[in-house]
């Protein structure tokens, strides 16, 4: 651990639910940012503070280590995105082989925006959940892209802004043994009553891994990391 801050990006779904924790387990102070950009599965937005509540309510030095919520409302980026995300659009792939989904420049925005912010709040570190191994093909949850992002920042702002990203290189399996490793059974336990992945903000049907449509790309992904998370555990 630190005595630095973070700033973590939690949309309410799994994969920014672990970094929060990891996140806990490494800075003296934590606050958390969220987006509202008219994304399909708005229900997200609406499980974060229970996520938050959970997770403070895990581990005592989590609870005192949590810090403020921001929310930020950017409208424009779904004015402006004819995607999956943020239209009834079907998904698959457009013809520029990325899938629908792919909202351009979301994660530019999100870092840029919450970059903005941690700098009035004193923060020199961002932390987000995009991940290389398990994704959809997005250009910017690469290293490469966030890692040259936090390098233009720091020159913008004239301050040292450093991107972390604790998933990059690590699969939808590993993801939930991090969580296990962070905070138990108990972690696990949350993020699959509270968290929401689906792209179609299902929360009427529950599986092992937790609510979704289970047949759109990111329940696919949650359910074999599931899989092969409860397959391996003794």
């Amino acid at each position: 651990m630190t005595n630095s801050k973070a700033l973590v990006l939690l949309s309410g779904g799994q994969d920014s639910t672990v970094c929060l924790a990891w996140a806990l387990e490494r800075y003296a102070r934590v606050e958390t940012v969220g987006f509202d950009y008219g994304q399909r599965h708005k229900i997200e937005l609406d499980l974060r503070a229970r996520v938050r509540e959970g997770i403070a309510a895990l581990m005592p030095h989590w609870a005192q280590r949590l810090g403020p919520d921001h929310m930020l409302a950017l409208p424009e980026l779904a004015r402006i995105s004819e995607t999956a995300l943020t239209r009834d659009v079907e998904i698959g792939f457009s013809q520029s082989g990325l899938p629908t989904t792919f909202v351009p420049g979301r994660n530019l925005l999100f870092f840029t925006y919450a970059a903005a912010l941690a700098y009035r709040r004193g923060i020199r570190t961002l932390v987000g959940g995009m991940c290389e191994t398990d994704y959809s093909g997005y250009p910017d949850c690469r290293n490469e892209t966030l890692q040259t992002l936090g390098k233009a920042l720091s020159l913008g702002l004239d301050k040292p802004i450093t991107i972390e990203t604790p998933l990059m290189y690590v699969d939808k399996a590993a993801t939930w043994s991090m969580a296990q490793e962070l905070g138990g059974r108990a972690l696990v336990n949350l993020i699959v009553e509270h968290t929401h992945t689906c792209y179609l903000g299902d929360r009427s049907h529950r599986h092992l891994w937790g609510y979704g449509c289970g047949a759109c790309p990111a329940c696919d992904l949650r359910a074999q990391g599931w899989d092969k998370f409860a397959n391996a555990s003794p």
